[in-house]
């Protein structure tokens, strides 16, 4: 599983790298940025799961 970012609907909330900053950080903007390319471990696939789980704007999807 990896993650999907759709930055055209990231508003900046911060829920991501908030609840998985090993995962995620922002931009200059606020704007979330992926930071594991790859496929993600059981301990990182929890943690991308929450904060996708958590993000207002659905702009996180887990997926293939």
């Amino acid at each position: 599983m990896k993650i999907h970012l759709d930055t055209a609907k990231c508003q900046g909330h911060g829920r991501c790298y908030s609840l998985a900053p090993e995962l995620f950080d922002c931009d200059d903007l606020g704007t979330a940025v992926v930071l594991v390319t790859g496929e993600l471990d059981d301990d990182q696939l929890k943690k991308a799961t929450l904060a996708a789980s958590n993000c207002p704007e659905f702009a996180i999807v887990i997926g293939d």
